[in-house]
């Protein structure tokens, strides 16, 4: 079994529908220059912090991942640099599995996407388990991550001998993962969103929710990033 990135077709993993939808996301609102540097993979090469904890507004309800740069060096990176430059706004929650996980990281601009989908990373050893609230790549096999995350709504641990390596978990907010629409299961087409992103999305799956906002939170005052 392996959980599927945007290169590939559809992962393999059973699940049952539960939910409801929230509407359509608004217009992205990135600048010329943003999406100029998103359409850029090899210019986002930002190293993160040793811990950094990065805020979604969703259309379920906010969250927040804390990030352990140790637990996975390169991905830590890699989810550091789509964060603070804005790939995840407008993103949606396109694969969602009750009691496996929820899937996301398509960008809703094909032509912000495609230049991601050879992007590989290598892969980072697996130092964590795939517990309940972590988040983790979404690959096509190895050295494949890209820009496709999951967050594990139950322990699978499981996902660890096949190589998914978590790179940080959910710390405040959970409840709202929890309550993303999961009514259309893995029905929305992967190579469908590369090619038409949420134009498709919004047609067929209107009421996917989605990531309204993500953004790296600043430390409270007195306490640096790490």
């Amino acid at each position: 079994m392996a959980l599927v990135s945007a290169q590939q077709k559809k992962p393999a993993r059973p699940a049952a529908p539960s939910g409801r939808g929230r509407g359509t996301a608004p217009a992205a609102t990135l600048s010329p220059a943003a999406k100029a540097k998103l359409k850029n993979p090899t210019a986002l090469k930002d190293v993160a912090p040793a811990e950094f904890r990065a805020a979604f507004d969703t259309s379920a309800g906010p969250f927040v991942v804390l990030v352990h740069r140790s637990w996975s060096p390169k991905g830590a990176d890699r989810f550091y640099n789509l964060v603070k430059y804005g790939f995840f706004d407008n993103c949606r929650f396109f694969r969602v599995l009750p009691n496996f996980m929820v899937q996301f990281g398509i960008n809703g601009d094909p032509t912000i996407q495609a230049p991601w989908r050879n992007a590989n990373l290598q892969d980072d050893p697996v130092t964590q388990s795939n517990r309940r609230g972590t988040i983790t790549f979404a690959t096509a096999g190895p050295n494949t991550r890209t820009t496709q995350l999951f967050i594990n709504f139950k322990d699978n641990a499981g996902l660890d001998r096949q190589g998914f390596a978590p790179f940080g978990e959910v710390v405040s907010g959970m409840e709202a993962v929890d309550k993303i629409n999961a009514e259309y299961k893995e029905q929305p087409d992967q190579d469908v969103i590369q090619r038409q992103g949420n134009a498709y999305l919004t047609k067929q799956f209107p009421r996917l929710d989605y990531v309204k906002k993500a953004a790296i939170q600043k430390p409270p005052a007195g306490r640096g990033i790490k």
